[in-house]
């Protein structure tokens, strides 16, 4: 028995054009899906920003007791002008912070526009492990009164902003 094969001869020739159907309704299925996970993929971060208020500087109350800690931009921390080393920034902060009520506690941070950032959130964690309360960012340099320098007992005092929750 001899079977030959038979070919069939196709009655068009074969098509090398891409079929783009498929294609497109691959585009526009990942097209909606991307539109509706995009807006979850957002989050905030709730940022609390202070009323900002015009005061002349020279009506500014000098509060001796105010903490500030300053970041230069080599990464020098100093607290209240009084250059600290980095190893002996949270134990000089805890031993400022310990004398005062928990509500009191209240450290402002003021970082130079080129200071490193990873640097200026070890202060916030030095910060808190101290014991701070409030921490407050400061967006202009604060002026300091001088050392010894007697504080008006009829300034009125800024107002402490609020905790975070």
């Amino acid at each position: 028995m001899s079977t030959k094969r038979k070919f069939v001869k196709a009655a068009t020739p074969p098509n090398s054009d891409i079929n783009v159907t498929p294609l497109v309704d691959v585009v526009l299925v990942l097209l909606i899906i991307f539109m509706v996970v995009t807006p979850l993929l957002e989050k905030d971060i709730e940022v609390r920003i202070p009323e900002t208020e015009e005061t002349p500087i020279e009506q500014m109350p000098q509060d001796n007791t105010q903490l500030i800690v300053k970041l230069d931009a080599d990464g020098t921390y100093s607290i209240n002008t009084e250059v600290v080393q980095k190893d002996e920034y949270v134990n000089k902060l805890r031993r400022m912070l310990t004398p005062k009520k928990k509500e009191d506690r209240i450290v402002f941070f003021v970082a130079d526009d080129k200071a490193n950032y990873g640097l200026l959130v070890a202060a916030f964690d030095g910060a808190k492990q101290a014991g701070a309360f409030v921490l407050g960012m400061a967006t202009e340099d604060i002026p300091l009164a001088p050392a010894g320098a007697p504080v008006d007992p009829n300034a009125v005092p800024a107002p402490a902003p609020a905790p975070a929750p």
